[in-house]
C-alpha cells in the first residue's frame, strides 16, 4: 500500500500506481467564514472519506473581501454565496484597487486555516489551496457582466486592476507556502468560449495565469481547473501545472482525448449529475470507465468542478471505494 503522497507522486510520474488516486471537494458554507470552522470542516470530510488530497475550499470572496467586497449564505446546492456588494462599478475603479498583505484580515485567517489542516493530517496526505486566477477574482470584484463590457470598452483600466490582484495573489501564494502546502488548485473561470475570445482569453487571462503558475514550480502537486463550458483546453494544455481538471463529462475533451494533447495528469471522470442523482451503483460505472479510458495512468479520479453539498455519502463513498482493487 502506498501513502496517498507515494500514490500521487508515482501517478504525476506517468507510471502506474497500486491503485489511481481519487479526490473530491466540496463547499462549506457557514464554516467556511472563519479559520476555525473550515478546517474543522475540511479535516472531518477527509477523514470521513480519505482521498487522496485535500483541497481546501474557502469561499470564492476569501480573496475579496479585505478590499470591500460583501456576500451571504442563501443555500445555493454548489455551497457558494450570493455576491451582495461589489467594488467595481466604473471603469475608474479599476485604477484605485491597491494591493493587499497577506496580514490583511481575511488572507491571514485563510492562513490560519491552513496551519490548522496541515497540523491535523498526516504528512503524507497532500494539502493544496484554492487560488483563484486574477480575471477570475475581477469578475466577483465587479461582477460577470460588468467585467466583459469594461474588458471591451476599457481594457486598459481592466488590465491596470489586473495587476494588482496578481500581485496580491502572489504575495499570497508566498505566504501560504510557509504553512506547508503541497500545491494550488488554480482556478480559471474564463477560458470558455462562450465570455472570451481566444485573443481576449490571452491578454486577459493567460498573461497573468503564466507568471503566477511559474511562481509554484518548486512546488510538486498544482492543479489547474477549468470551469465551465467549451473551455479552450489547447490554450491551458501548456500551462506549468501538474494536473489538470475540467468538466470533461460535459464538455469536450473527454479524457481519452485530452491524454493526447497534454502530458500531465487528467482530473475527472465523474458527472455531478451523477454524483447527486444518481446511484452509488451509476457512480462506480462511470469511475470504471474513466479508468478504462486512461487505462489509470496519468489519470486521477474526481469531479468536474466541487460537488454539491446535497450529494448523498453513499455515492460519495461508491466513488471513493470504485478506485480499490478488486
Amino acid at each position: 500500500m502506498l501513502t496517498h503522497k507515494e500514490r500521487l507522486q508515482t501517478c504525476l510520474s506517468a507510471q502506474t500506481p497500486d491503485r489511481p488516486p481519487v479526490a473530491l471537494w466540496r463547499h462549506f458554507p457557514i464554516d467556511d467564514q472563519t479559520p476555525d470552522g473550515l478546517a474543522a470542516a475540511a479535516l472531518h470530510f477527509q477523514r470521513t472519506y480519505d482521498f487522496d488530497l485535500v483541497k481546501v475550499t474557502p469561499s470564492s470572496s476569501f480573496c475579496l473581501k479585505d478590499w470591500g467586497v460583501e456576500d451571504e449564505w442563501l443555500g445555493d446546492p454548489e455551497g457558494t454565496r450570493r455576491y451582495t456588494k461589489r467594488v467595481i462599478q466604473d471603469p475608474q475603479d479599476w485604477e484605485k484597487l491597491r494591493p493587499l498583505p497577506p496580514s490583511s484580515a481575511h488572507l491571514s485567517d485563510q492562513l490560519t486555516c491552513l496551519r490548522q489542516i496541515r497540523r491535523g493530517l498526516d504528512p503524507e496526505t497532500p494539502v493544496i489551496q484554492t487560488i483563484f486566477s486574477p480575471l477570475s477574482q475581477a469578475k466577483n470584484l465587479a461582477g460577470g457582466q460588468t467585467l466583459l463590457i469594461h474588458i471591451r470598452k476599457y481594457p486598459e483600466a481592466v488590465l491596470s486592476g489586473l495587476e494588482v490582484v496578481a500581485k496580491t495573489t502572489l504575495d499570497f501564494i508566498e505566504a501560504a507556502r510557509e504553512t506547508g502546502i503541497d500545491g494550488i488548485f488554480y482556478a480559471v473561470q474564463h477560458a470558455q468560449a462562450g465570455l472570451l475570445s481566444r485573443v481576449e482569453f490571452q491578454q486577459f487571462e493567460k498573461a497573468h495565469d503564466l507568471p503566477l503558475l511559474e511562481s509554484t514550480r518548486d512546488l510538486w502537486c498544482n492543479l489547474v481547473h477549468l470551469h465551465g463550458d467549451q473551455v479552450y483546453f489547447d490554450l491551458v494544455a501548456d500551462y506549468p501545472a501538474h494536473i489538470l481538471n475540467w468538466h470533461d463529462r460535459d464538455t469536450p475533451p473527454s479524457l481519452r482525448q485530452a491524454q493526447e494533447k497534454y502530458n500531465g495528469v487528467v482530473c475527472g471522470g465523474l458527472s455531478r449529475e451523477t454524483i447527486v442523482l444518481g446511484t452509488p451503483e451509476q457512480v462506480r460505472q462511470e469511475a470504471a470507465d474513466a479508468i478504462a479510458q486512461t487505462a489509470g495512468k496519468r489519470f486521477m479520479l474526481g469531479t468536474g468542478c466541487v460537488v454539491p453539498i446535497i450529494a448523498p455519502h453513499g455515492n460519495l463513498l461508491a466513488a471513493r471505494q470504485s478506485v480499490e482493487a478488486g
